[in-house]
């Protein structure tokens, strides 16, 4: 995958104003809102809008468990990865239905303390956990160390409860230096072996520095890159639900 040069692009003013892009509210109005029935978690930012008929078969339950990268951060709804993932998934025959537990702003710790809630509060065990977290630990120069235990505490409850999981993947820009990536940029890789979890490296591989795939504020994916995303990602959720069933 091609990406430091769009990536240390697209990130050379971290300290300056990407950390803002996550906390402050949206230039772009967000939707009000909207509570899932599924999970009973709110998502201020997306609601589950289904704009392809599932298909016929067996319903595969996922959960997106994430940060505005999963929450749809300045979109839409029914604009986000996980409604642009499931339409893709629904075309390509599989009844998927993706529950959007994407919360911006969120690190990997605030995640970790929601996690166990979120998966207590499904309709049911999902089949498969889209887990992608760790942008905003990087936005924030929060110890790799501190990620990784929160990282893997998550992989260990999903494991506890035998439900799979797909790691999207983030990485840490050249100016954090070389160390500190060598040290975040490993915790995927890691937890991917460890866990023998599916793993896509990089959510913003392709993206991210190309501005007629990104919104203003340069860190969050626009329509065209959300789909751009997810036509690379479906193929690896379908493999790790087994393909159609």
């Amino acid at each position: 995958m091609r990406r430091w040069p769009l990536y240390g692009g697209g990130l050379a003013l971290l300290q300056a104003g990407l950390l803002a892009g996550c906390d402050r509210t949206p230039e772009i109005p967000a939707p009000p809102p909207a509570t899932n029935p599924a999970t009973n978690i709110v998502s201020p930012t997306t609601a589950q809008v289904a704009t392809t008929p599932a298909p016929r078969g067996p319903e595969r339950l996922i959960l997106a468990f994430g940060d505005s990268l999963y929450a749809g951060y300045g979109l839409d709804r029914g604009q986000s990865l996980p409604d642009a993932l499931q339409n893709r998934l629904r075309k390509d025959g599989i009844n998927a239905t993706i529950v959007n537990a994407g919360v911006s702003g969120d690190t990997s710790a605030a995640g970790r303390q929601r996690f166990a809630f979120a998966l207590d509060s499904m309709k049911r065990k999902p089949d498969l956990i889209l887990l992608g977290l760790g942008g905003n630990d990087v936005l924030r120069q929060i110890s790799p160390d501190e990620t990784r235990a929160n990282m893997t505490a998550m992989m260990a409850e999903a494991k506890r409860r035998s439900i799979p999981v797909m790691l999207t993947g983030m990485m840490a820009p050249p100016n954090l230096g070389p160390e500190y990536s060598r040290r975040f940029n490993s915790i995927w890789t890691d937890l991917a072996r460890s866990y023998h979890a599916t793993l896509y490296p990089f959510i913003l591989d392709g993206v991210i520095g190309d501005a007629g795939l990104m919104q203003a504020d340069h860190v969050h994916p626009n329509r065209t890159g959300v789909d751009r995303i997810a036509a690379r990602v479906a193929p690896l959720v379908e493999t790790a639900l087994g393909g159609r069933k």
